[in-house]
């Protein structure tokens, strides 16, 4: 019997490795016998470039500015002339210093510094994973670290962050590094939101990253405002609102071109080379919800391992289950341990038992 397990990560409590590893013990736990195949799993968010990492891509370690202008220590990873950014590792929540959200101030600078150090390394197709972020700049700071300037009325540089936006009046692109035209863009991203309104970057996501109400409504109008200086369409683009406007500066920008995150990685760590001959697949995330349909990891395996009619098994934190009807079964940690502080700080226990419990189904 081969098992395939690709489960993406369990966002704040374990690796997309950590827990195909635990799947793995509880299985062979049951079946010792059996063959696996252990695939990490991202969607565009946080925890991608592991998964590519595990495709032969190698790691480079930079050091960039964070979120809030702390140091970072982030990596990009490279293959042949291909690299891999995911904004998350210079631009993530998980960098705020001490946990203080700053939707106002975060800025996307540190993901321009990887972009930059990816071109001097000689690539010329990039692949942005852009979820997790803790700004909503609409990437005004990493168009600032590739070369732009944009200047208040007195022709001064802007301050970092997304309100400060309200204070452009001009942005002067001259600067920009000549490789730019020579290099090609793809988002990878679940996100289709545009940029601005009820669906927008600001009302749907800033929350999230600390935005009170009356703050939310000021990233609202300084985004709207700098996408009136950048004119076109780039704002209503699906995807534009993605990782805080990231997806719009990228479009009027660098030309960049969309496509599903998970699809884009599992094509890239050949995951339908592995389902060959597989009896049973896998998958899991933290929480499984109305949003997981909409282009999560979990859901594109899914899909992948119907067209060939093998049965996808799924182990989350917790789980809205009346979204997924079309898995085999559906295992939360949840239903053994109620304490969900207990579920996140200790996972291990738990998924491994889980991975025990599907082996003695499929048995």
């Amino acid at each position: 019997m081969k098992i395939v397990i690709a489960p993406d990560s369990f966002k704040g409590s374990a690796s997309s490795s950590d827990i195909a590893q635990w799947i793995e013990n509880g299985i062979t736990s049951v079946i010792p016998d059996c063959e696996t195949v252990k695939i990490s799993i991202g969607d565009g968010g946080e925890g991608s470039l592991d998964a590519v990492l595990s495709a032969g891509f190698a790691a480079h370690s930079v050091e960039v500015s964070g979120p809030l202008g702390n140091p970072v220590t982030a990596k990009i990873a490279i293959k042949g002339d291909t690299a891999f950014i995911e904004m998350a590792q210079a631009s993530g929540l998980s960098h705020i210093p001490g946990g203080r959200k700053d939707a106002l101030n975060a800025s996307s600078f540190g993901t321009g510094q990887l972009i930059l150090a990816a071109l001097d390394k000689g690539a010329t197709k990039f692949i942005l994973a852009i979820g997790g972020t803790a700004t909503t700049d609409a990437g005004a700071g990493a168009l600032q670290a590739l070369g732009a300037k944009l200047l208040d009325e007195s022709g001064n540089d802007i301050a970092p962050g997304g309100a400060a936006l309200k204070e452009c009046t001009s942005i002067d692109t001259s600067g920009l590094d000549s490789r730019l035209a020579r290099v090609s863009f793809t988002l990878a991203s679940d996100v289709t939101n545009p940029l601005l309104g009820e669906l927008g970057a600001a009302q749907v996501f800033s929350p999230q990253k600390g935005a009170t109400p009356e703050q939310v409504e000021l990233l609202e109008r300084s985004l709207t405002h700098f996408a009136s200086l950048v004119g076109g369409n780039y704002a209503s683009m699906p995807g534009a609102g993605a990782a805080g406007g990231f997806g719009f500066m990228a479009y009027a920008f660098l030309n960049a071109e969309a496509q599903s995150g998970i699809d884009l990685i599992l094509d890239l760590v050949g995951f339908d080379a592995h389902l060959s001959g597989a009896d049973v697949v896998i998958t899991g995330e933290g929480r499984f919800d109305s949003q997981s349909v909409r282009g999560k990891a979990p859901w594109g395996i899914l899909q992948r391992a119907g067209k060939l009619s093998i049965p996808t098994y799924l182990i989350c934190g917790d789980a809205d289950t009346q979204q997924g009807s079309r898995f085999k079964t559906i295992f939360t940690l949840t239903s053994i341990e109620e304490d969900v502080e207990k579920c996140i700080s200790n996972p291990a226990p738990l998924v491994t038992q889980l991975g025990a419990q599907i082996a003695q189904l499929i048995k």
